[in-house]
């Protein structure tokens, strides 16, 4: 389940269907996921003729990645695993240790991962505005973490209205409270340009909309997830293959293992930099105290009886003596001993 200690951030794999149709490779993904350091590895699920019709046109990245003579129906029957080999990869998470997610695209699907399991249900962006689909997942009382690509804030209320059984317009049977629910800002362009990244708006949602935040990423890099978690994200997802030049649609918008390891490093150093609200003085700082503040001393050769003055008193390191800050109370004082030049004073 989600750690919610607000300083740890669930940090989600996207294999999604990098594995190319390859339960081999999905299994190679569900390691290098591991051995990255998320807490989730997610899938894709579907049964593609329940998802595509036979004219539905490709999105312009599939088709510059894959290219434009097969329709989308024929590219994703190719690179969708069958919905018995998600049960092996489930299986196979629980005994490396990372947690299973995938994302159903169908109702079929939505019952089969519901009777596998899984901690939540990942909502894609593309299913938000489709009504039998979110009741289907309102019913099943599992949390719910949505991605919001190409949505308005009105369109991700009514969607997180129609999940928690609250909307008037579209009735929904469901026990999920709005505390349940994540939602993941997202731009579904892949890869996504910098200057639409928009990643104010995950604050946007979070103020309007009263639910936990999170940023779901297609840009080039790490740099915008880290971005994201440095302003408060939740939950981090983020695409990533085995190899950038494998075919398929969503590998060159995809991280390699050793980049998916670098942007969990810095997401994890993110967080304890993060810190509490509260400015105090750090522990490892403490120390430097003395060494980096000043004192009170003496300007010259002070004889005992010596009234102080801004003329033989001066503000020098270390820090271990009066501080200056008491400057105006020493000032117009009897020198209580004799101070040798440089000396700390004391009273």
């Amino acid at each position: 389940m989600m750690n919610t200690d607000q300083r740890h951030v669930t940090i989600i794999a996207e294999a999604g269907v990098n594995h190319n149709g390859s339960l081999e490779m999905a299994r190679q993904m569900v390691l290098a996921a591991h051995e990255a350091g998320a807490d989730y590895v997610k899938f894709q699920t579907a049964v593609p003729e329940l998802v595509i019709s036979s004219i539905a046109d490709k999105a312009e990245y599939q088709k510059s990645t894959t290219g434009s003579d097969e329709s989308q129906l024929d590219m994703c029957r190719a690179i969708h695993l069958p919905l018995n080999d998600y049960i092996e990869l489930k299986e196979l998470c629980r005994q490396v240790g990372i947690g299973f997610m995938s994302t159903p695209f169908d109702l079929v699907s939505v019952d089969f991962l519901a009777d596998l399991g899984q901690d939540y249900f990942k909502i894609p962006s593309g299913e938000r505005t489709n009504l039998p689909y979110l009741r289907r997942i309102a019913a099943k009382g599992i949390p719910v973490i949505m991605s919001t690509g190409m949505s308005t804030l009105d369109e991700i209320e009514t969607a997180i209205e129609i999940l928690t059984g609250a909307s008037a317009k579209y009735p929904s049977q469901s026990t999920l409270t709005r505390d349940q629910i994540t939602v993941l800002h997202c731009n579904t362009e892949y890869p996504t340009p910098f200057r639409d990244v928009n990643l104010r708006a995950m604050d946007t949602i979070a103020e309007r909309l009263g639910v936990r935040t999170g940023y779901s990423d297609h840009t080039v890099g790490i740099e915008v997830p880290v971005a994201a978690v440095a302003r408060g994200a939740h939950v981090i997802e983020k695409h990533f293959t085995l190899d950038r030049t494998l075919p398929g649609p969503d590998h060159k918008a995809s991280l390699e293992p050793d980049e998916l390891k670098a942007m969990v490093a810095a997401i994890r150093n993110i967080e304890l930099a993060l810190g509490s609200a509260e400015k105090v003085v750090s522990a490892s700082e403490s120390k430097n105290m003395p060494i980096a503040r000043k004192s009170i001393v003496a300007a010259r050769d002070i004889r005992r009886g010596e009234i102080l003055t801004e003329e033989n008193i001066t503000v020098k390191r270390p820090g271990n003596g009066i501080s200056p800050m008491r400057w105006d109370e020493v000032i117009g004082t009897a020198a209580v001993a004799d101070f040798p030049y440089d000396s700390l004073i004391t009273l």
